[in-house]
């Protein structure tokens, strides 16, 4: 068994018109969008660094720098295929999830059996070994000043 820990945050810019962010894979409404070099999808770059940590892989960073053009826009759930196929080919797989996202909106509350499913479905893992919680910052920080948000993630692996 390997366990690793992950973290990232990204930049929220509100907007006039409704838009969405995307958290675990699924788009969430609301007035705001992330500035990042790929999608900004805060849980799932989490998730990637805590199985790439887990095996001593390195970051996120590392495997796919925003000072390559190439991963402009990306999709996250790309990045996760990438780093799934080499966790594979080492002989590991995921067998456990626990995150957190930080953030004052949207509430993730009504979308987080969306996002558990999601993580499943994307880490190749059971429903119930997936844990998506939501904490506010109570207004304090860039996350409570709706500046940021941001996500911790826990990843255990297992050989395979």
């Amino acid at each position: 068994m390997r366990i690793g820990i992950g973290y990232d945050t990204h930049r929220l810019v509100p907007t006039i018109e409704r838009s969405s962010i995307p958290i675990g894979g699924v788009a969430l409404p609301c007035h705001f969008r992330i500035e990042a070099h790929s999608d900004g999808d805060v849980l799932l770059h989490a998730v990637i660094d805590a199985c790439l940590g887990a095996l001593a892989l390195g970051d996120i960073g590392q495997w796919f720098p925003d000072s390559d053009p190439a991963h402009r826009g990306r999709a996250s759930a790309e990045m996760v295929g990438e780093v799934l196929a080499k966790i594979s080919s080492l002989g590991w797989r995921v067998s456990q999830l626990d995150t957190i996202v930080l953030l004052e909106e949207p509430k993730l509350f009504p979308h987080s059996d969306a996002i558990r499913r999601s993580l499943a479905k994307l880490f190749g893992t059971e429903l119930t070994s997936v844990s998506v919680k939501a904490k506010s910052m109570e207004g304090l920080g860039p996350v409570g000043e709706r500046r940021a948000m941001a996500a911790h993630a826990v990843a255990v692996l297992e050989r395979a």
